[in-house]
């Protein structure tokens, strides 16, 4: 081998790790962020990992994603989302609600952000306008806060006879006040008192449906909320073992054994959230991309559930459904 050889031969020695090191570096990055649990969330992140691929992006093939849990301690939020910037993620995915959308744009105002909330994110601050977002902030409103008062008039619908309702809500939720205060309004016009239960951990669940017994509330209508979520079978459970009457929020609720629910489809936002990103990885700006609102709405009865209560469920009710669980 002679000196040019040699030297050739090195140099190649020296580049290749480099060249391994920015093939590497290719392949981009997503954070996942979320206040909850992997468990629960799975089939909304397989909804998302959907969306992704139908963006032609594969886990583990051409993206890489980092997770991150707050397992329902919303006071970790800030460092979590402080974590994925310092990760240099390309695009960050928060999903879950209003917190953890502010713990990420409190972050960073560079790296795109691609939310799932569920209140009105220009009342909360995350865009402009949702034709126009601005900045480095679009996603996916469930609208889950303003379905409330609606909520509350299916429920009465329901039990006409009920003439005090309690109402389970997380205080942590950015939105709790507004919410109960619509929620209160509903209440007025359906001539019907309304019990405020606030639940922030899932330790006070059994505590609060120990005060509905107590106040005597006669039917519960749940707030769409992360915490309230990643316990659903435990609410469900409770709301039978004390023979109450509970609307929900999601289809999720109801498939356990929820009497009913009313709500939009999470999967299908997580879903779009996937290709939001996608889009997003492949040049698009957030600042074009208008926020997505719901456009459907799911009705669902579960009526196993209503004839273990001794509930006939009104046709009214039932005409409007969209799946009658039997």
């Amino acid at each position: 081998m002679n000196r040019r050889e040699v030297l050739l031969f090195l140099g190649g020695a020296v580049t290749a790790p480099n060249l391994l090191h920015a093939q590497q570096k290719a392949m981009p990055m997503i954070g996942f962020f979320n206040p909850t649990s992997p468990g629960p969330l799975a089939p909304f992140v397989a909804a998302f990992r959907q969306g992704l691929s139908e963006a032609a992006y594969v886990e583990g093939q051409n993206v890489s994603i980092e997770y991150r849990w707050a397992e329902g301690r919303t006071d970790r939020l800030p460092a979590l989302a402080a974590d994925l910037v310092s990760r240099k993620v390309d695009v960050i995915a928060s999903t879950g609600g209003t917190a953890p959308a502010l713990a990420a744009r409190n972050a960073t105002s560079t790296i795109p952000i691609v939310f799932v909330s569920g209140g009105d994110p220009v009342v909360e601050g995350l865009v402009a306008s949702l034709a126009r977002p601005g900045g480095n902030m679009t996603g996916f409103t469930l609208l889950g806060d303003e379905l409330t008062p609606k909520r509350l008039e299916l429920l009465s619908e329901l039990v006409p006879q009920v003439r005090r309702i309690a109402l389970l809500v997380n205080p942590n939720n950015p939105e709790a006040g507004p919410l109960i205060s619509d929620t209160q309004k509903a209440a007025q016009g359906k001539a019907v008192q309304l019990h405020i239960l606030k639940v922030g951990t899932e330790n006070e669940i059994d505590a609060a449906f120990s005060t509905l017994v107590e106040v005597q509330a006669g039917a519960l209508l749940v707030a769409g909320n992360p915490l309230f979520d990643t316990q659903r079978e435990q609410l469900v459970a409770l709301a039978s073992r004390y023979a109450i009457p509970a609307i929900y929020s999601e289809r999720e609720f109801a498939a356990v054994g929820g009497l009913i629910s009313y709500g939009t489809s999470r999967k299908a936002a997580y879903r779009q959230a996937g290709i939001y990103v996608g889009r997003i990885l492949k040049g698009a700006k957030p600042a074009d991309l208008p926020v997505q609102q719901p456009t459907t709405f799911e009705l669902v009865v579960n009526l196993k559930t209503a004839s273990a209560l001794g509930l006939t469920i009104p046709p009214s009710i039932l005409a409007r459904a969209d799946e009658v669980i039997e």
